[in-house]
């Protein structure tokens, strides 16, 4: 059994979004709750570095404005410190880039080809049951019935890859159109002034304000487990020193995967375990800057024909903070083919490089702070949209949050956020505060 100082309420693993969404609703909510994170800042695959005075970030860029998230920071009393630049995206058709906000998807295809109307009804139709395609049928395939435009065909592609993290041959139709149609859709965004880190300080800030604790620099190392089943506690590796934590609850954001190799497969029921090796996305980013600006968009600028890059980001535009004075800073980003499986590195890397010099003007005299590859073990996402697992587990008082176990047709830190609200309430049901530990 754990020291006093060593005994929890709820233990959460991992400080990436999902599992600070959880944290902070469970502090807020009464839970005396301690995060463990093995990196030395919070974020994980949304957070941010500084290089050479340049706020970095190396993960999730942009931050949904009005919905769960929001939500969430009001409820918990958080700082929501995210600017929207208006309009949000433009996107570049035949050399012009084009603002459709107001306009809806008939303004935008309208802009990519004059036999729109057709794409426009089915994706009217899919607002239905009977009109939503089933199956394993591609966003890409879909399209094909109503089109052979190879600009409609860029923009949904590269739509795709901005929320998914996939290409429109990889996603099911089912996805795309029921995100689109009957979800938020993203339509509301912006960037934090701090980087995206803020936004998961922010978090920790109302963690540590209701009792609880941060522990960076730490790792799980083994989850010990009643003879019921249950989490009892764990081990964590702090340096230079072991430490036993006891818990209630315990909510895992280091993936399906990871969460069952602590347990330990073996103690896990081999239909569960065969579902948490999930496939994760791949994406590669390059950061760059400049003394002149590049880019005329506020916000994101998305393309109707590139190789492989989705979009740019234009940071300084709205948040100046982020650069040196006088600098511009942006970030390219692009899915590599195949995304959910093995592809060259060094050649999708160098398609985003040929898309950013045709399309970016002044990119090649351009200052490259960082080149990223997420993919395996650090990707953008560990599962495709719609081949998601369920956020419980076989054990009782253990969840799972994050982007493996995200609902239908969501992605992103809004689906992080969207599956702590999930866990949570099933967390205040059944293991009530206030807890006699």
């Amino acid at each position: 059994m754990a020291n006093p100082e060593h005994r929890f309420d709820a233990l959460v693993i991992g400080a990436g979004a999902g599992g600070l969404f959880a944290a902070a609703r469970l502090s807020h909510q009464g839970y005396r709750t301690l995060v463990v994170e093995r990196l030395d800042r919070v974020g994980g695959r949304a957070s941010s570095e500084v290089i050479d005075g340049f706020t970095v970030n190396n993960g999730a860029i942009v931050i949904e404005v009005g919905g769960v998230t929001e939500e969430t920071f009001a409820e918990v009393g958080a700082r929501f410190d995210v600017r929207r630049p208006k309009p949000p995206i433009l996107y570049r058709i035949g050399g012009k880039d084009v603002d459709v906000t107001g306009g809806g998807w008939g303004f935008l295809l309208s802009q990519l080809t004059r036999q729109g109307a057709k794409l426009l009804d089915g994706l009217g139709a899919a607002r239905t049951d009977e009109g939503m395609p089933t199956g394993s049928l591609s966003t890409a395939d879909w399209i094909r019935r109503y089109t052979s435009n190879e600009n409609v065909h860029g923009i949904f592609r590269n739509m795709c890859g901005s929320v998914f993290a996939v290409s429109s041959e990889e996603l099911p139709a089912q996805v795309f159109l029921t995100y689109f149609t009957r979800k938020s859709a993203f339509k509301k965004f912006g960037f934090c002034p701090e980087g995206t880190i803020g936004i998961w300080q922010a978090l920790a800030e109302v963690v540590v304000g209701c009792g609880g604790e941060v522990w960076l620099d730490s790792e799980v190392t083994d989850l010990r487990l009643h003879d019921d089943g249950s989490v009892a506690g764990v081990t964590v590796a702090r340096p230079g020193e072991q430490v036993e934590v006891d818990c209630r609850v315990a909510v895992s954001d280091v993936g399906p995967a990871a969460t069952a190799d602590l347990v330990g497969r073996e103690r896990l029921a081999a239909e569960y375990v065969a579902t948490v090796d999930t496939t994760p996305c791949s994406m590669i980013v390059v950061n760059f800057a400049s003394r002149t600006p590049l880019v005329d968009a506020p916000g994101l600028l998305s393309f109707a024909k590139t190789r492989r890059m989705a979009y740019v980001a234009n940071f300084t535009a709205t948040c100046p903070e982020t650069a040196p004075e006088g600098w511009h800073l942006y970030n390219g980003t692009s899915v590599p083919q195949p995304a959910t499986g093995p592809f060259d590195e060094a050649a999708e890397t160098e398609l985003l490089h040929q898309d950013l010099h045709e399309q970016i003007p002044g990119f090649a005299d351009a200052r490259i702070l960082s080149t990223s590859v997420w993919r395996d073990g650090w990707p953008p996402q560990r599962a495709v949209a719609g081949f998601d697992i369920t956020h419980t587990t076989p054990v009782p008082n253990l969840w799972n949050v994050g982007d493996a176990v995200k609902q239908y047709a969501n992605g992103g830190t809004t689906a992080c956020a969207e599956t702590a609200k999930i866990v949570v309430s099933e967390i205040t049901a059944r293991y009530p505060v206030p807890a006699t530990i």
